[in-house]
């Protein structure tokens, strides 16, 4: 049996970890008894030597070491075929209208640095540590014997990866499958696209983009961030007269034609490929009135705490601009999917925004993540999504 290394903490821990919090940090570990490679499975322990739990350790991260459980039990693959198992049992009781949902979303389910996705009969993941990467030939056992998929996909190219030491990685890693995965959400057509963004698609916006409903009927509408045409699909479904589609992505406009076009939607959009600021801008200085509704759906604009002052100013800059161009009693649809920035620091800015432009904003709708993406309290990293349908209104 492959002895582990045990890493006792200090006595000041903070209650963070003993309330649930997966992360130890550098400061946190006192000292380690035994050998370890990074990555390798360790055990962890109070200073008191009392267990604790037992997870990764990687000394090239800040956070040191990322627990997978507090039981004394083995990390194999029937540990990952019961995490899941677990997991799927009750999402699948919640998550509706569709056959897309996050099957795992990392530390909120108990497997940090792990994103499964699920479309139609396909898997995407994302593996974004080394701990997780030397544990991937048994995840992807314990989902073959789970879903039976057609194929299963890794797109693990995000930056975070080289902070653990590994490289970008794409491609189907069991059998094989489509460059556009086919699949289905409220009653619309979609495509997942391995080449896009994220697994391909935004499965975190699906109830969100119910919302809107009650506002866009018979409406022109501005699609800012656009992607692959998520809102803009569910707008035409609920009535809206014309969309205009915004994103910098040309792929991407192209993929939201085919979806727009198989949803029978065809003639009732326009397409600009561009850079969303810009778009605003101009938009802002012609004058026009002529949408009453503004969808902005933007990336992230803050990854980490030192980008937080540059994603205020973005967050204001396209909310502001939108409230510019939108007539008295239009409708401002908006969101942030920044973990760093906090609904309340959101809120703020469309304040500060709506102060700059001299209106007043009432919330009419709003939103947040969906069960499948759902956070856990204990750990405040796994809340991100804000959305909020907003009024925009003139000073009485």
């Amino acid at each position: 049996m492959i002895e582990i290394a045990r890493v006792f903490l200090r006595s000041d821990i903070k209650n963070r970890i003993k309330n649930g919090h997966p992360w130890i940090y550098d400061g946190e570990i006192d000292r380690i008894e035994g050998e370890f490679s990074d990555g390798d499975i360790v055990d962890v322990f109070y200073h008191s030597r009392d267990f604790l739990g037992r997870g990764y350790i990687n000394s090239k991260s800040r956070i040191r070491i990322r627990l997978l459980t507090r039981k004394y039990e083995e990390i194999d693959k029937d540990f990952f075929l019961n995490k899941i198992r677990d997991i799927v049992s009750w999402k699948k009781k919640l998550v509706k209208d569709t056959d897309a949902f996050r099957v795992v979303f990392s530390e909120a389910d108990g497997l940090p640095g792990l994103v499964v996705d699920k479309y139609s009969s396909y898997l995407v993941i994302q593996i974004g540590t080394l701990g997780m990467e030397k544990q991937k030939t048994k995840v992807i056992d314990a989902l073959v014997e789970e879903f039976d998929p057609k194929g299963i996909y890794e797109k693990s190219d995000y930056a975070a990866r080289e902070r653990e030491g590994l490289k970008k990685f794409r491609g189907w890693i069991y059998k094989s499958g489509p460059e556009l995965i086919e699949y289905h959400s409220n009653g619309l057509k979609f495509y997942a696209d391995t080449k896009g963004q994220k697994t391909g698609a935004f499965l975190d916006q699906r109830e969100n983009a119910k919302l809107i409903k009650d506002f866009v009927k018979d409406e022109v509408i501005l699609d800012v961030f656009s992607y692959t045409g998520n809102f803009a699909a569910h707008a035409l479904k609920y009535g809206a007269k014309h969309i205009t589609l915004v994103d910098y992505s040309e792929r991407a406009l192209d993929v939201a034609k085919m979806i727009l076009d198989e949803n029978g939607f065809s003639g009732k959009y326009d397409l600009v490929l561009g850079n969303a600021f810009d778009k605003l801008r101009e938009i802002d200085r012609s004058g026009e009135k002529k949408y009453g509704v503004v969808i902005l759906d933007p990336p992230a604009f803050a990854k980490s705490m030192s980008d937080k002052r540059s994603a205020y100013r973005g967050y204001k800059e396209i909310n502001l601009r939108a409230m510019r161009i939108l007539p008295n009693s239009g409708i401002l649809i908006t969101s942030s999917c920044s973990r760093v920035v906090s609904e309340q620091e959101f809120m703020i800015v469309l304040y500060d925004a709506a102060s700059d432009t001299k209106r007043r904003i009432r919330i009419l709708q709003k939103g947040f993540q969906p069960p499948d993406h759902s956070p856990q309290i204990n750990i405040f990293e796994t809340f991100y999504l804000k959305f909020f349908v907003l009024r925009i209104e003139g000073m009485v």
